[in-house]
Formats: C-alpha cells, sequence, structure tokens
C-alpha cells in the first residue's frame, strides 16, 4: 500500500525526510540510487539540484530536474 506524500525536505548526505498525508515521517537514503541507475548521479555532481527536490503531482513519489530522476518512496530508513 502506498501513502500518499505531503512533504519532502532534502536534509545533509543525501537523506530525505518525508512527511505523508496519514501523519508518518520517514528518513530516506538517496546514495543507493547513484549506483543503481545513471540519472541519479547528476544529483551527487550538481551543487544544489538535489535540494530542488519535490512532491509529484498525485504525491506517490518525488522527483528532481522535471522528472529525469524520480523514485517511488518504498524503502526507509527509520
Amino acid at each position: 500500500m502506498f501513502h500518499k506524500v505531503a512533504t519532502v525536505k532534502p536534509i545533509e548526505n543525501f537523506f530525505l525526510l518525508v512527511s505523508f498525508k496519514n501523519g508518518e515521517n520517514k528518513k530516506y537514503d538517496v546514495s543507493p540510487l547513484f549506483e543503481k541507475w545513471e540519472a541519479f548521479k547528476t544529483l551527487q555532481s550538481v551543487k544544489g539540484l538535489f535540494e530542488q527536490v519535490k512532491v509529484d503531482a498525485g504525491g506517490y513519489g518525488i522527483s528532481w530536474n522535471d522528472a529525469k530522476a524520480c523514485v517511488r518512496l518504498v524503502e526507509f530508513v527509520d
């Protein structure tokens, strides 16, 4: 089951603090995606891009840079 994302905030070391509409808050580590998909490497190499994260329309994901790098939030770190 997917919960809708209300807000997303970039924090240090390529982590995101994600707040869901059901009131839950989770921390997500984006750094493993740098090795899995080429599109995510730019989040690490382009200064300031990681901080431009936004919630996608509908609240079922997040994206950067016009969805060139996007992710559905299914793995979280507590």
